[in-house]
């Protein structure tokens, strides 16, 4: 019995985790390798849908069915944001036009466009700036080492047209 219940649950894991990848592939425009996915995911799918069909006249097959159904939205959640695909867009806003910024991060490779801006206090250099999603943590912490004060914003840019980045985005 423990086994079964074992097995519901990692089915559903392994299921829901595809399901939680595939579901965000599409949202990133990556339809075709959502449709490749989604051929396991089916599979799996049914497989573990009849054995629990099969089972049903215990109630802790159905429970395992449910926690494996949650553990698989985690751990699926978690495999996307390892792997960090697509971009992230950075809107950096700093106290000062005085700032090296915008050299320093195109130095690390980074696309900047920037323009100065007033805000309550003064003027404010605001900078744009696109990376892949893989390096937001490093952006943001060497933005926090080069510029501890500033204000940042991220957000998942979902089209890319003219620029010179998107020649290297058509790349990955």
């Amino acid at each position: 019995m423990i086994t079964l219940v074992l097995l519901i649950i990692g089915i559903n894991i392994v299921y829901v985790s595809i399901n939680t990848l595939r579901t965000i592939l599409v949202i990133k425009g990556q339809r075709l390798f959502a449709s490749v996915i989604s051929v396991f995911e089916v599979g799996v799918y049914l497989f573990g849908l009849t054995i629990v069909l099969k089972n049903l006249d215990k109630p802790v097959n159905i429970i395992a069915y449910c926690i494996g159904y949650g553990a698989g939205v985690y751990i699926g959640s978690l495999i996307e944001q390892y792997l960090a695909l697509g971009y992230v867009e950075f809107q950096i806003i700093v106290d000062s036009v005085e700032q090296d910024l915008p050299r320093l991060l195109r130095e690390k490779g980074y696309g900047v466009t920037s323009w100065s801006g007033e805000g309550k206090d003064g003027l404010r250099l605001i900078l744009h700036v696109l990376a892949k999603r893989s390096n937001e943590k490093k952006l943001m912490k060497y933005l926090n080492e080069i510029a501890p004060n500033a204000f940042v914003i991220s957000y998942e840019p979902k089209n890319f047209i003219g620029g010179f980045w998107t020649k290297n985005i058509r790349k990955f």
